[in-house]
This record gives structure tokens, sequence and C-alpha cells, in this order.
């Protein structure tokens, strides 16, 4: 399960997420709120497919109860980390703000110092999607 789930991140974060939405579902006010909640909605759904997949693929049986619970987390627990200021709370409780700034241009400089790029993340999504689609086709040829 965590599988699948990992590939529908992965896909769902990268692929799927509209720029629209990764640039606007961190800013305060309802704007962000549901462009957050957008992106949330595509995310699951993309997490669905993903264990639906596997389900299928590996006759897995899974209770509605289960599936509803996992999400609920899965989902709810996302959608606080997009909206930012949770985690930057976060960071800054546990001494961590150092780190959270990792990656952001400096102050009078035109750079951009960080652990990756876009085209890393979408390289690397289209890696873990295409993945996930070889292990199911191992598991039933």
């Amino acid at each position: 399960m965590y599988a699948a789930l990992f590939a529908g991140h992965q896909v769902a974060d990268h692929w799927i997420q509209t720029q629209h939405q990764a640039d606007t579902k961190g800013q305060p006010g309802w704007r962000g709120r549901l462009a957050c909640a957008r992106h949330v909605a595509t995310y699951g759904a993309t997490q669905l497919v993903a264990l639906g997949l596997l389900a299928l693929a590996a006759d897995l049986t899974v209770s509605p109860a289960g599936l509803a619970a996992g999400m609920a987390v899965n989902l709810t627990t996302h959608y606080l980390a997009d909206r930012r200021t949770p985690l930057l709370w976060l960071a800054e409780s546990t001494g961590s703000a150092r780190f959270w700034r990792l990656g952001t241009p400096r102050a009078g400089r035109d750079d951009n110092p960080s652990l990756g790029t876009g085209a890393y993340a979408l390289d690397q999504s289209w890696h873990y999607g295409w993945m996930f689609v070889a292990a199911i086709l191992t598991t039933i040829i």
C-alpha cells in the first residue's frame, strides 16, 4: 500500500498539481484554502487510482473503513502541510527554521541554493510512476 501511495504522491505533487495550485495553496485566506483543497482533491484521486490499480493487479482486498480512515489521515495532513504556516511553525518550534529556509534566495543575490530543482523532482516522479507500473506488470505477468 505504501508503494502505491508513494507513487501516487510523486505523480500528483509533481505532474498533476497545476502551477496555479502550487503558487497559491500557501497564500492566506480563501483563495489559498481553495487552491490547496483543489490540489488535495486531485492528489487524493491520483492516489486512489494507484491504490486501485495495485488492488486489482495483486487481488488485494481493502475494507471501505480502512480506506476511508487512511485517506482521511493522508489528505488532512497533506492539506495542513501544503498550507505552509503549520509546518513553518513546527520548524521554528523544533529548531529547524534554518533548514526550512534552505533553498530560498539569499538577500541581495539572485540565486537559489537548494537540495534540487523542479526538473529533478519531475524526473524522479516520472521514474517512480513508471516503476509502479512496472511493479504491477511484474505482479500480473
